[in-house]
């Protein structure tokens, strides 16, 4: 456990940890049995960002740069696609409503889909530029998007996607959560990182934390139970945070390059896809004491995921690279180029 006050230097907390995780593998505390079980070509031009789960209806919400594919988690067939989402960072699902919503991000709109039928109903514009992160809060029927380019966050009206406010925030904001009790936290893409808590009724921040150790924030998932958030940061570590005090009560080690987080609440268990081609898989001993129980060999570049807590499965993407190419000056560090055709969904559970 590390807390801010601790005096114990991040090398050797991490030592510890890898230590304590050794010992309770070798005690058969929990034996690491999870693989890669299904791999599914799925194929088709563009690039992906967030992965949403629809349990109740065993569909995967895929984002695919100009479009949402809508693939079985029972066949990994593609079973729809909602057209025209320019930029799409995410999807969230309203089921009350019978309504999905896509952030577009080179469009700076939200699409609104009906979740039976998957066609398009709306498009409607925010309020900030770039909207990535999207997610749907039910008590207030509100839809908040997070705008990575304004650095701010829109609040729209589920029904009538009036937008209601827009709220400053620090820095870059990634991907954000919610607790059930009027409150969403953001992570916030910043050198070191940062946590910004939303209240759902006054529309406003309430309260900003500081993530020691973990720069540039990405994936976050919360434990609702035990009011704990898992930031997953540069640097190969995750960050635990109290969701009630702000303060950290713990730094975990992962792989490298993550990019989404996720907890299974039924056997405290937390997940972090890693870019490297890993997924990290992190034991809840305590909330405040965490254990890595294995690392799982994936693909190179699944760093995003989404998790089905019924089943304990996480879905992960990625698509096979060839050769970065050469720097400009307009891009120093280019990126690999995707190979066509190579999309594939993977699916890690116990086997």
């Amino acid at each position: 456990m590390l807390s801010t006050r601790s005096a114990l230097p991040l090398w050797l907390t991490l030592s510890l940890l890898a230590g304590l995780t050794t010992a309770l593998i070798a005690d058969g505390a929990a034996a690491p049995n999870r693989e890669v079980l299904q791999r599914w070509k799925l194929g088709g031009d563009g690039g992906w960002d967030y992965l949403t789960l629809d349990s109740a209806n065993h569909r995967l919400f895929i984002s695919r740069a100009t479009r949402v594919d809508v693939v079985s988690i029972e066949s990994g067939k593609l079973i729809g696609s909602i057209p025209d989402t320019q930029g799409v960072h995410g999807v969230a699902l309203a089921p009350a409503l019978k309504r999905g919503f896509t952030s577009n991000g080179r469009a700076n709109s939200v699409t609104v889909f009906d979740l039976d039928t998957l066609k398009v109903i709306q498009e409607a514009k925010v309020s900030g530029r770039n909207p990535d992160a999207i997610l749907y809060e039910p008590s207030g029927k509100h839809l908040f998007t997070f705008n990575g380019a304004s650095k701010d966050v829109t609040v729209l009206d589920a029904s009538s996607l009036a937008v209601i406010a827009t709220i400053p925030v620090p820095d870059k904001p990634e991907f954000a959560a919610q607790d059930g009790r009027g409150q969403i936290f953001v992570n916030i893409e910043s050198d070191p990182g940062q946590m910004v808590v939303i209240d759902t009724q006054k529309l406003n921040v309430k309260s900003t934390w500081p993530l020691p150790g973990c720069n540039s924030p990405s994936g976050l998932a919360i434990d609702s139970r035990h009011r704990r958030l898992f930031s997953v940061c540069d640097g190969k570590v995750m960050a635990v945070t109290d969701a009630v005090s702000g303060k950290q009560a713990a730094l975990v080690p992962i792989g490298e390059h993550p990019d989404a987080a996720g907890y299974d609440v039924k056997r405290g268990i937390v997940f972090s896809s890693n870019g490297e081609g890993t997924l990290s898989v992190v034991h809840q001993d305590s909330p405040d004491r965490y254990s890595v129980l294995q690392t799982v060999p994936t693909q190179r570049g699944a760093r995003t995921m989404a998790l089905d807590e019924a089943t304990g499965k996480a879905y992960l993407v990625t698509a096979d690279f060839g050769p970065a190419p050469a720097a400009t000056a307009e891009q120093p560090r280019p990126r690999p180029a995707l190979i066509p055709d190579s999309f594939v969904l993977l699916v890690v559970g116990e086997r």
